[in-house]
């Protein structure tokens, strides 16, 4: 259950909203402190399940690309730091995790929902990608995305958007 129903999920040409999460590999990471920058977010249910893995690792292998066009590409997910930590190792990830445990960042985002899934009714992430202009602002949401694909087009709105 959302623990803060008064955020109004922001919309592209919106400021983006804040936030400071700890990350598995170089402590916490603030929005504000990736400014000037492209910032792709991946929010995702789950660390080692088989979508979350797939797309995981495609943001993975396309991390130079994505550096090359000017974006800093973090994943994000309620897993724990260990969890993260174990997740990257497995499968040798090159993109940092963050957690959200409380879901705070999740519900700015508009990216925790009630789900249902085999007749029951939970909380989740829904799958979201979210491209971050270098000023702050949405340039893109991608709301309940299919993995197939997904990584190769963020990464082509990436480009147009530094070109």
């Amino acid at each position: 259950m959302p623990t803060d129903t008064s955020y109004t999920p922001p919309e592209t040409g919106e400021k983006a909203p804040d936030f400071a999460l700890p990350s598995d590999d170089r402590g916490d990471i603030t929005l504000s402190d990736l400014a000037g920058s492209a910032v792709v977010l991946f929010f995702y249910p789950k660390d080692n399940t088989p979508g979350c893995t797939k797309e995981a690792c495609g943001f993975s292998d396309d991390k130079a690309a994505f550096e090359a066009a000017g974006a800093r590409v973090f994943g994000i997910s309620k897993d724990s730091l260990k969890k993260h930590e174990n997740f990257r190792k497995k499968h040798g990830l090159t993109v940092p995790l963050l957690s959200d445990a409380d879901s705070e960042t999740c519900e700015k985002y508009g990216v925790w929902k009630e789900k249902k899934m085999y007749g029951k009714t939970f909380w989740g992430i829904e799958r979201t990608t979210v491209l971050i202009a270098s000023d702050g602002t949405i340039a893109r949401i991608w709301r309940k995305v299919k993995v197939p694909g997904h990584v190769e087009e963020v990464l082509a709105t990436v480009k147009e958007l530094s070109a």
